[in-house]
């Protein structure tokens, strides 16, 4: 098999500029800066579209793409099937990574931070608002295990759509949030000839140690 050369592959980043004086000692809120104009971009469909890497019971890492849900004054929330590959491996080790990455911005933020369980209310009001099929997908699907044929969840799911025709579902015990408490945040902005602005927040204490790194 012939090896395809991908060097050619490249292109030349002109759309801002980055310094540690533009997050004002608050990562978070320039985060939401920068988050809000990707969800105003029509070149980008899913602005909260993240990669969740976490280390697995293999010991290996493993990244997947899921999303971000809500951000409170605690961290970066999404939801999850608790028997999944994911949540065993932030059960068994709760240091996680998240990255967003809009190619139309040329920008990435790049996260540390630790994952915790959100309180049962809080996952039983996300689940509430959301929509009947997503509902009965989260009793489906024994997410991360293995199965023989498709059709094995699709039954499943007709036969719940009848059973709960005209009834609420309540969230199952293994479906609910997390909350990823960051300690590390970098903002990554492209410019010209690979020079790119990358600014590292870290958190010390209460406060933000905010520095410029090489590209």
């Amino acid at each position: 098999m012939k090896e395809e050369d991908l060097g050619h592959l490249r292109k030349t980043y002109l759309k801002g500029s980055l310094g540690p004086k533009d997050i004002k000692d608050d990562p978070i809120s320039f985060f939401k800066e920068w988050f809000s104009q990707a969800k105003l971009s029509p070149e980008i469909e899913e602005a909260n579209a993240m990669t969740l890497s976490t280390l697995g019971l293999d010991n290996f890492p493993k990244g997947r793409v899921v999303l971000l849900k809500s951000l409170t004054e605690e961290g970066f929330v999404f939801y999850t099937n608790y028997q999944s590959e994911k949540a065993l491996g932030i059960e068994y080790h709760s240091k996680v990574g998240i990255s967003f990455f809009w190619p139309n911005l040329e920008r990435q933020v790049i996260i540390k931070g630790e994952a915790f369980k959100l309180p049962t209310k809080v996952s039983d009001i996300y689940f509430k608002s959301r929509p009947k099929g997503s509902q009965i997908g989260a009793i489906v699907s024994d997410q991360s295990k293995v199965i023989t044929d498709r059709s094995i969840i699709e039954a499943k799911q007709e036969a719940l759509e009848i059973e709960y025709t005209n009834k609420n579902i309540e969230r199952p015990e293994h479906w609910g949030g997390y909350v990823v408490k960051p300690i590390n945040i970098e903002f990554w902005q492209g410019r010209p000839n690979r020079l790119h602005d990358r600014i590292r927040c870290q958190l010390q204490g209460k406060f933000w140690n905010i520095e410029r790194l090489a590209p």
